[in-house]
C-alpha cells in the first residue's frame, strides 16, 4: 500500500486520545501502516538496569500511531490537508489538495 506520509512530514492526530495534537514524523514502518510522531502517544517504558543505563527505571518514548489516524499539516494554511500526486517535468511531485502547493 502507498503512504501519503513521509519522515519529516507534520503532522496532527485526527482519533484517538491524542486527538489534536500535532508533531513532526521521525519514523513511518511501512509493514504495519504505523509512525512515531514527535511528543505524541507516549508511553512509559519499564528498563532494566545495562551498561548504557545503570540506574534503570521508568522510561517515556513514543510510540508507534496508526496512519489512518493522522493528517498532514499544509505549511502554507496551517491546517490539514490531504495529499495528491502530480508530475512536473519528470519528477512525480506530493502537492496539498487544499493550497495546490508542491510538498
Amino acid at each position: 500500500m502507498k503512504l501519503k506520509i513521509k519522515s519529516g512530514d507534520t503532522v496532527k492526530v485526527i482519533a484517538g486520545d491524542h486527538k489534536g495534537s500535532t508533531g513532526t514524523v521521525t519514523r513511518v514502518y511501512r509493514e504495519t501502516n504505523k509512525a512515531i510522531v514527535e511528543g505524541v502517544n507516549m508511553v512509559s517504558k519499564h528498563t532494566k538496569p545495562s551498561a548504557k543505563n545503570p540506574q534503570g527505571g521508568i522510561v517515556k518514548k513514543e510510540a508507534p500511531i496508526h496512519i489512518s489516524n493522522l493528517a498532514l499539516v499544509d505549511p502554507k494554511t496551517k491546517d490539514t490537508t490531504r495529499v495528491g500526486y502530480r508530475t512536473e517535468g519528470d519528477k512525480k511531485v506530493r502537492f496539498s489538495k487544499k493550497s495546490n502547493q508542491v510538498l
